[in-house]
């Protein structure tokens, strides 16, 4: 019984248990997901597929025979003996077909919930794009940057096709608002006035910018830039919110009537900005956030991860997560912290307001900075010398009773542009870009 993992004692206790009986024939069946589902993580949309399941086998078998955790589902199945191993092969494939209905049917609520809300001109999209391309070897904006493709379309045009495909489909323009920072905003807006908006309603599209905040030394001594004046730095993804508010670019959403936002970084060239499936989710549940996630690809990966703080959802950034956190695993020998947070997150419009007047905590990175010291002289650092503090956007989700998580395909939403070479790197975005959209 139980795939022979119980000792005959055990087996016994279980039947008498579940009252079989011993003149039966029974078969222990497990439906699970696929291996990329498997993660015993902070995984909402993980938990629904179970629950879908499991309502589909309690139609055809007693409850008392059913277990379901958030992996899996076991039920023990009486055999009938006038039934071969055909006979019984065709019944299971036959309810893994109904199992699998069930779940493509749920999909299609939620898309056609998201396409209606898509149509009604619901959505707008905002692109954080305050970076430089400096750790690509680039000199300007990082969406500025040519990845390798055969018609060298920069970021920003690669993510604007995407938006025009949508908007093409669905019928609707989308607003798009894209935060630059005070180190490339005109760099940023030259680009797109050069390019004719690549074919974008110009209407259609806002810069703001992102906030900024002092630099300190080593010391704790608040630094001076080359001119005398004091030294900023931007202020992180999480200034996106106060960024908006100040900006008036909420404002300007609740004039369009939008009631989704989905903000995401540049640096991702699969980003899905315009999802049916999510805006669906996030209706159906009833929250007002809902975010993407992909399974690990590792424990060192340095991604973020979901998981809960104090019961509430929250992102352990990859710099501030212990070694032995990293490495924990549960009892199914999984990451127990493996469910990686892609800057991929669509708000509701009241959920932005709150969020935008509330004060996220700080975080500090050490950091090279050339600064001028107290002679009047200016220095380079070569190694980290000095401290700037961010905030993280997702250290907004605290503020929520609730989210949900939308576990996605890696190679079909995720392929990062952050590094110049080896994991990360133009070359691993290049071919993940290519694969899916079957181009060079």
């Amino acid at each position: 019984m139980l795939n022979g993992s119980l000792s005959e004692a055990q087996e016994d206790d279980v039947a008498n248990l579940l009252n079989l009986s011993a003149t039966d024939d029974y078969k222990v069946i497990t439906c699970h997901l696929k291996p990329e589902n498997h993660k015993d993580c902070f995984a909402d949309a993980q938990r629904e597929k179970m629950k879908i399941i499991e309502k589909a086998i309690l139609k055809f078998v007693p409850k008392e025979y059913v277990y379901c955790n958030t992996n899996r589902v076991i039920y023990i199945h009486k055999e009938n003996r006038k039934d071969g191993k055909r006979d019984f092969r065709k019944k299971l494939e036959e309810f893994q077909k109904k199992i699998q209905d069930q779940l493509e049917e749920e999909k299609e609520k939620y898309d056609q919930i998201g396409i209606e809300k898509i149509k009604e001109g619901k959505l707008a999209v905002v692109t954080m794009a305050g970076g430089q391309g400096t750790r690509l070897g680039h000199n300007g904006p990082k969406g500025t940057f040519d990845i390798g493709l055969e018609s060298h379309k920069s970021i920003f045009e690669i993510l604007c096709d995407t938006l025009k495909a949508a908007n093409q489909k669905y019928e609707v323009t989308i607003p798009w608002y894209i935060m630059t920072s005070k180190e490339n905003n005109s760099a940023t807006v030259n680009f797109f006035e050069e390019h004719k908006y690549f074919g974008y309603p110009k209407g259609y599209i806002q810069f703001f910018k992102q906030g900024e905040l002092p630099m300190v030394g080593e010391d704790g001594k608040v630094l001076l830039d080359e001119e005398g004046m004091i030294k900023f730095a931007s202020d992180g993804h999480g200034g996106v919110f106060s960024s908006m508010l100040r900006d008036g670019v909420i404002y300007d959403m609740k004039a369009r009537k939008i009631k989704w936002v989905f903000i995401g970084a540049v640096d991702n060239v699969l980003v899905k900005m315009v999802d049916p499936t999510l805006i669906g989710l996030a209706e159906d549940r009833g929250v007002l956030v809902a975010g993407k996630s992909v399974v690990k690809a590792g424990p060192h990966e340095k991604v973020g991860v979901f998981c809960k703080k104090g019961g509430k959802p929250g992102v352990i950034e990859y710099s501030e997560i212990s070694k032995e956190m990293v490495e924990e695993r549960d009892a199914n020998g999984e990451l127990k912290y493996g469910e990686s947070q892609l800057n991929c997150n669509l708000f509701a419009l009241e959920a932005l307001e709150k969020v935008s007047e509330e004060k996220l905590p700080y975080h500090s990175a050490h950091k090279k900075a050339t600064y001028m010291d107290v002679n009047g002289e200016i220095i380079k650092g070569k190694e980290p010398n000095a401290y700037k503090f961010e905030t993280f956007f997702f250290d907004a989700f605290g503020s929520l009773d609730d989210m949900a998580i939308m576990r996605v395909k890696r190679e079909e939403e995720f392929a990062p542009v952050k590094n110049a070479d080896g994991d990360d790197s133009p070359e691993t975005a290049r071919k993940l870009y290519q694969e899916f959209w079957k181009t060079k």
